[in-house]
């Protein structure tokens, strides 16, 4: 990529099932600079007379020069352009336990946020989902006769994993190494991907780590731990511990788990609420196929433009896969009207997290917000991000 103009922004946001592609150019800082603009199938290049920036696509993304329509100035931002695009869908989906392990390996479970070893050469022989929230309900809708699972909780055995839909439940045995967990009695309830957490939080049921002191996650019986998704990495034995960026981490993780239960729900919108029972965010997807490509004032500058993206290759340069959502704080009595509404409302579905993690998406989403060209960064009362 070669060095960026001064002052000059390019942005490319393609979405892959629409096969269509939206190019900002910014407004260099000193009004008035002519740009020649040159639209190739594989490149884009912005010469102005303080240098040129020129941005190669990925070789699964290829525009389509004559098909550029929609040219608008748009004040803050620059010219908008709207062009065909020939990108290939082969962006999958990779389940969340793919972090971390297959059924039949013998793994590490690690804290993500320090690295600390929270259960060593753990064999998982069983690696079940749990059942959707509504299950218990279902089962009395349609037997006949008095409900087999009552009162039996689905705790893990000895070499279980149950997934939900942003934790792992796992049954900690006496001889393996534990997290400090501070225990006090709990209720036994039946677990499922929502509502196995009916129960009211309490701070001596948390999970900490040794190490960090960052909560891992919550005790749910004596045998039975609940970690969640965003503060553990789960890797074969004989694999390193992985060195990810904190902010990375918690990014794909949240889109993984948006993209999968929006896909097998067919919901798109989300409360984001804290092991303590408020919510902190109300999160709405827009779209999960975007590819954004995106160059800032020099070569040095190029960052990546992080709005809970997939785990990209080393080599992805500045091209990296997103999910495009909307967002609303609730914090500090912020939206409680539409949160009070959201809640009530059974088509929305409730994530929840550590509460500090709740914090650090909040503030993620801010941030990424920001880096966003003017235009995009709101959708009526919605904060936007790509």
């Amino acid at each position: 990529m070669g060095a960026a103009a001064a002052g000059t922004r390019v942005f490319l946001e393609v979405r892959r099932r629409l096969q269509s592609a939206l190019l900002i150019l910014g407004e260099p800082k000193e009004g008035g600079v002519s740009m020649d603009i040159s639209i190739t199938p594989s490149s884009l290049q912005v010469k102005t007379p303080e240098g040129c920036t020129e941005l190669q696509l990925p070789a699964e993304v290829r525009l389509v020069p004559s098909s550029c329509g929609g040219l608008r100035y748009v004040p803050g931002d620059g010219l908008h352009l709207r062009l065909q695009v020939r990108a290939e869908s082969n962006a999958k989906l990779v389940s969340i336990f793919n972090q971390s392990s297959q059924a039949q390996e013998c793994c590490t479970f690690y804290c993500q946020s320090c690295g600390e070893v929270i259960i060593r050469d753990r064999e998982l022989i069983r690696v079940l989902p749990l059942p959707s929230e509504n299950w218990g309900a279902l089962v009395e809708e349609w037997c006949c006769h008095p409900d087999p699972f009552a009162n039996k909780p689905l705790h893990p055995q000895e070499n279980d994993c149950f997934i939900g839909d942003s934790f792992f439940l796992v049954n900690l045995r006496s001889d393996l190494w534990q997290p400090r967990p501070e225990l006090a009695p709990v209720e036994t309830c039946c677990p499922s991907s929502e509502n196995h957490l009916k129960l009211k939080p309490k701070a001596n049921t948390k999970v900490i780590c040794k190490r960090c002191k960052v909560m891992l996650g919550e005790t749910m019986s004596s045998e039975t731990t609940k970690f969640y998704m965003t503060e553990i990495i789960i890797q074969p034995s004989e694999r390193n511990f992985p060195i990810i960026p904190r902010s990375q981490f918690v990014q794909s993780i949240i889109a993984q788990c948006l993209v999968e239960l929006s896909t097998a729900r067919s919901t798109f919108r989300f409360t984001v609420q804290g092991h303590d029972g408020k919510v902190y965010i109300l999160l709405w997807i827009l779209n999960s196929d975007s590819l954004v490509i995106e160059s800032l004032r020099s070569s040095k500058s190029i960052k990546k433009f992080s709005l809970l993206e997939d785990i990209l290759k080393a080599d992805s340069g500045s091209a990296w896969n997103a999910v495009k959502v909307l967002y609303q704080p609730c914090i500090k009595s912020r939206n409680e009207k539409l949160s009070s509404a959201w809640e009530s409302d059974i088509s929305i579905h409730s994530l929840t997290l550590p509460s500090a993690t709740c914090l650090e998406l909040l503030l993620i989403l801010s941030r990424n917000n920001a880096t966003l060209p003017p235009s995009l960064r709101y959708m009526n009362s919605f904060q936007n991000l790509i």
